[in-house]
């Protein structure tokens, strides 16, 4: 698995994993926020980072895109404190 296995979609981070797929949900909050809002990875695909890889990417594109991000996914919060060099991307707007 690469980033470029990763797609965006509706607000939606998506990545292929045995058959299913697993999503990390956005939504605007305004023109310079997004929420972070639900992280769901498939039972089987659980523990070998897929979750991880998702938010990381997804706090690289806000940050390319100039985003704050709003964590309002617990495991999003969690995400940045094993990789605290996203912090500077999260707000609690």
């Amino acid at each position: 698995m690469s980033d470029q296995d990763i797609t965006l979609q509706n607000g939606e981070f998506q990545l292929q994993c045995n058959g299913d797929i697993a999503r990390l949900k956005t939504r605007p909050v305004d023109e310079d926020t997004i929420d972070f809002y639900s992280t769901f990875v498939p039972p089987e695909c659980r523990g070998g980072g897929t979750g991880a890889k998702l938010v990381c990417h997804g706090l690289e594109w806000a940050r390319e895109q100039g985003l704050k991000v709003v964590p309002g996914c617990p495991y999003v919060k969690t995400v940045v404190k094993r990789y605290p060099q996203y912090r500077d991307v999260l707000t609690e707007a």
